[in-house]
């Protein structure tokens, strides 16, 4: 799994470095779960990097990766009587996906991504398709933005979040 994280930098970063026009962008997000999935995780963070080229003056597209980890809830399951926990495992992934963004006015944005979650934490799990709109305010330097993020395979891992961009 190393390789293949250390392979998608590799191609990101060569990638980057063969840009004519654009803008990197570093970043985190927070977010609460909910949908299928909200009764065995609780919250949602992760760090993101993104390079975006211009298209016109309003839209961009790009790439984008970065980590994300879900954390599990716990709870106590009766059996017959007999209490015992049941903790869900931590669940991590690895975005591999496009992405575009649109400049409404000079303040504020929408934008989406579109691609794969490979799953990396330990034990079973499966990536899945991502999706991820994306609704916000920027500045010369700085992005803020509110987001829904689905990870589909079986069942939808979905969470609400909001987090921060820092244009480099």
């Amino acid at each position: 799994m190393k390789k293949i994280i250390l392979s998608a930098i590799a191609v990101m970063a060569f990638t980057f470095s063969n840009a004519q026009s654009g803008q990197f962008k570093i970043g985190a997000h927070a977010g609460v779960v909910f949908g299928d999935l909200k009764d065995s995780y609780s919250a949602n963070f992760g760090i993101d990097a993104a390079y975006l080229w211009n298209v016109t003056d309003e839209f961009s597209v790009g790439a984008t990766t970065g980590y994300t980890a879900y954390i599990p809830k716990s709870y106590d399951y009766y059996d017959g009587g007999m209490p015992y926990r049941v903790e869900s495992s931590e669940a991590g992934f690895v975005p591999i996906a496009a992405t575009a963004q649109y400049s409404i006015t000079d303040y504020l944005f929408a934008g989406a991504d579109l691609g794969y979650a490979i799953y990396v934490a330990s034990g079973n799990g499966d990536g899945g398709v991502l999706y991820q709109p994306k609704f916000g305010y920027q500045s010369k330097k700085v992005e803020l933005f509110v987001s829904y993020k689905g990870i589909s395979a079986d069942a939808t891992l979905s969470s609400l979040n909001i987090g921060f961009n820092y244009k480099l």
